[in-house]
């Protein structure tokens, strides 16, 4: 018979664009088990959603109807399964558990999938901003009150927590989307080695231009083609330099409660990523700490045992 740590208590959903990611955990959030597949909300057709959940562990859930599952990311979006509300900000953990979106699915709607809800806050500026699926990801890396993070991503988002790990605040930036546009589908791609090396020193000095001309990014980012065009970089250095630009111009125009970037920012998100922020914050003079590399599962097994998903035994 296995142990009760062994035994699972809740399936943890990853589900974003691209990519669904599942984890069966055990007592306390332990991962037993991981699997990955390429069933992103905007690869599914026909709105097959129960299928690609069933497809990738639908083993798991086989003769265990008491077994939750949880979901956050875009799976909850209007392109989702079924659209979960935004918590308006300050939100904690404990507002989001309080109102998941219960989704019945399997044979006669024997299990039930939980879907974490999204946020939402007020910039300076009086525009509305969202996230859905950061915040799972904020909560599982238990940040003390006064922390400032970044995800950086395809929409990087930037958050400021308050007391009990509350998210007060925070901005999303279009980083990675613009990179991918200009490169892809502008003429600053025409010259760019898209496949090359990275090239550190080619992204630290689009960092430290980025810095220095926020206010003139639309004129900034013709130097991309001008550099290459006359030849002070290489077709090499090209891709770096753009996205160390754009970083440099996200980092300078980051706003937040406090006006400015604070001392020491928390990154979370994909390794490669990480690192370039680091690198880019190091540049800015802010000290870059990791969050741990399981913080999303972290934070749908919180998020679970708020809502009363997981019982008292596998907490």
């Amino acid at each position: 018979m296995a142990s009760i740590a062994t035994q699972p208590s809740l399936i943890a959903l990853d589900w974003g664009t691209s990519n669904l990611r599942a984890s069966l955990l055990g007592a306390g959030g332990t991962e037993l088990a991981t699997r990955r597949a390429a069933s992103g909300v905007m690869v599914i057709s026909e709105r097959r959603f129960a299928e690609a959940l069933l497809s990738l562990c639908g083993d798991w859930l086989a003769g265990r109807t008491g077994l939750a599952c949880i979901a956050s990311g875009m799976i909850g979006s209007r392109q989702g399964w079924v659209e979960a509300p935004y918590v308006p900000c300050p939100a904690g953990l404990a507002d989001a558990a309080a109102q998941l979106v219960h989704v019945p699915f399997g044979e006669a709607d024997r299990h039930a999938l939980h879907i974490v809800p999204g946020l939402r806050c007020t910039g300076a500026d009086g525009e509305a901003d969202v996230m859905r699926g950061e915040e799972t990801q904020i909560w599982g890396a238990d940040l003390p009150q006064g922390s400032c993070c970044v995800l950086p991503g395809t929409h990087s988002k930037w958050a400021w927590l308050g007391e009990g790990g509350r998210v007060l605040a925070f901005e999303t930036h279009m980083t990675g989307e613009l990179y991918a546009v200009l490169t892809q589908h502008s003429i600053l791609g025409r010259l760019m080695d898209l496949s090359a090396a990275p090239v550190p020193a080619a992204f630290d000095d689009g960092v430290r231009l980025g810095l220095r001309q926020t206010a003139q990014l639309l004129h900034t980012l013709f130097a991309a083609r001008t550099a290459g065009l006359v030849g002070r970089r290489s077709p090499q250095e090209l891709p770096d330099f753009l996205s160390g630009l754009l970083v440099g111009a996200e980092l300078a125009g980051v706003r937040g409660p406090g006006g400015q970037l604070p001392t020491t920012v928390t990154v979370l998100g994909e390794p490669t990523l990480c690192d370039r922020y680091a690198r880019a914050l190091g540049i800015a003079g802010v000290a870059a700490q990791r969050a741990p590399a399981d913080a999303t599962t972290r934070g749908q097994w919180r998020v679970a045992a708020a809502a009363g998903l997981v019982g008292a035994a596998a907490q």
